[in-house]
């Protein structure tokens, strides 16, 4: 009976152990005297000779109590040897999108912060006029030889531009000009095939979380109309009736040059703030710290009626910074800055009069009931006061927002990247003015111009980081961080 006793207990113990060394290699094996088999202790052998001798200690070792192994269902999405989500339930969870869709977010956006910068430059040059057709796919090549710049310089003498103004330009200055709205289109084509392909590449993957495709989707489409809107507003400047209006000047419509750098903010805004949102909630689902702070709980301080009023005045702010930009646009398609350069007066008083402001020279309905509407947006004088207006009402309302962001009580319940944020958009804000201010008494260089634009897209960008960190985690985020906090509490 011993015997048969001897070959049971052995028998087993070797075979466990080749199947832990294979199948459990990576789990290490925990001895422990109070996991014995039930069935072990109740034998014979508890109560015979053998119960102290080396068969007795054989038996523990041959019931060792091994952890169980995390199922490969239960591996993490993304987290690649994370412990802390390692036993996260991977398959139950909703898409997390990873920090590679944050980072090609962010590239989008600079290269849309690149293309508004180049389109800025491209309108104070007078360039944008020099190609007068719109080829998608072919215009991506430029004249190659001197028989295709001759072809190209000959439609462009063609156009009211050269009749009206550059009637002396040489071939080699009208290349300059070419080349510059010809850098802006390849670029903007360029913005389209670095987002569209890695957007149908995230798709296939299943990186995106479950709003982003609808939502990237129609940024795709937005980009695709944006082109279309540029050649809209150049085919606006090349039309013959300006050269029936006596005093025309040959230049695009403000209203479509507004309409093409509003699309392109928009745009710009869009990718930015999702980009910044997806490596946060990244971060967060890690168990990283919200908006900077590991002590806030950001259901409590999101809920505070205070930071409520904060975030919706953030908000408004936002939109008024978006439209002083957009007003900035008519001043440039109007070429409104060449007009009363003094500042803080016009004319010496503090507003150009009446007559100015709100001439019927403007209208076009015989009782002039278009006055208001068209001087806001046709007369470059009423034009450039509504600019220095807003201007001066977004900088103020940054200042009391920064002010009121410095206050004890109100510092000690936002975020700290809330905080950073509002600094950062109060010191753009000054430069920003400076560059205005310089634009304006130097009678529009190139290079303030362009500064002061990308200062504006810049002080957009501020705002748009403050709205992101005071924005509660993503749905997803929030269920990846409650998967892992439940894993690390049991112990896993």
């Amino acid at each position: 009976m011993q015997l048969s006793l001897v070959n049971a207990l052995l028998r087993p113990r070797a075979h466990l152990g080749l199947r832990a060394s294979r199948a459990f290699s990576t789990a290490p094996v925990n001895f422990s005297r109070r996991t014995v088999l039930k069935s072990c202790l109740a034998s014979e052998v508890t109560s015979s000779p053998l119960c102290n001798s080396w068969l007795y200690r054989r038996c523990y070792s041959v019931v060792a109590q091994r952890k169980p192994a995390v199922p490969h269902s239960l591996k993490p999405q993304f987290f690649s040897a994370n412990a802390f989500h390692g036993a996260a339930q991977a398959s139950q969870l909703p898409v997390l999108a990873p920090p590679a869709v944050g980072r090609w977010l962010l590239f989008s956006s600079a290269m849309v912060f690149a293309v508004i910068v180049v389109g800025g430059v491209t309108r104070l040059t007078e360039s944008g006029l020099s190609i007068t057709e719109w080829k998608p796919i072919t215009g991506i090549i430029p004249p190659m030889n001197a028989e295709d710049w001759s072809v190209e310089f000959e439609k462009y003498k063609a156009t009211p531009e050269f009749k009206l103004l550059n009637h002396s330009i040489t071939l080699d200055e009208f290349k300059n000009i070419f080349y510059m709205e010809w850098g802006h289109r390849v670029l903007g084509r360029l913005i389209g095939i670095t987002f569209v392909v890695p957007l149908a590449y995230f798709g296939l993957r299943k990186k995106l979380t479950t709003s982003m495709p609808i939502q990237l989707t129609g940024m795709a489409l937005l980009l695709g109309f944006q082109g279309f809107l540029g050649w809209y507003m150049v085919k606006s400047g090349l039309e013959d009736s300006i050269m029936d209006t006596p005093g025309a000047v040959p230049r695009v419509s403000q209203y479509r040059l507004a309409a093409h750098l509003g699309t392109a903010v928009v745009l710009y805004a869009g990718m930015l703030g999702t980009g910044l949102a997806v490596i946060k909630d990244w971060r967060y689902a890690r168990g990283g710290s919200w908006s900077g702070s590991s002590t806030m709980n950001w259901q409590n301080v999101l809920s505070n009626p205070v930071v409520k009023r904060f975030s919706r005045l953030s908000k408004g702010l936002s939109a008024l910074v978006f439209l002083t930009a957009l007003s900035g646009a008519f001043v440039a398609g109007l070429d409104a800055g060449l007009l009363y350069n003094e500042f803080p007066l016009m004319g010496g008083r503090l507003a150009p009069p009446m007559d100015e402001l709100f001439s019927f020279a403007y209208t076009k309905n015989a009782d002039g009931s278009d006055i208001w509407w068209r001087n806001i947006f046709e007369n470059p004088i009423t034009v450039q006061f509504d600019h220095r207006v807003l201007a001066m009402t977004t900088y103020l309302s940054i200042c009391l927002l920064f002010a009121y962001s410095r206050r004890p009580a109100i510092r000690a319940l936002l975020p700290p990247l809330a905080s950073k944020s509002v600094t950062a958009a109060f010191a753009v804000a000054n430069v920003q003015v400076l560059l205005g201010l310089a634009t304006l008494l130097y009678l529009v260089p190139v290079p303030i111009a362009a500064a002061h634009q990308a200062g504006s897209i810049a002080l957009l960008s501020t705002m748009v980081h403050l709205l992101v960190s005071l924005r509660r985690p993503g749905l997803a985020a929030q269920a990846w961080r409650k998967a892992g906090m439940q894993t690390k509490g049991s112990g896993l």
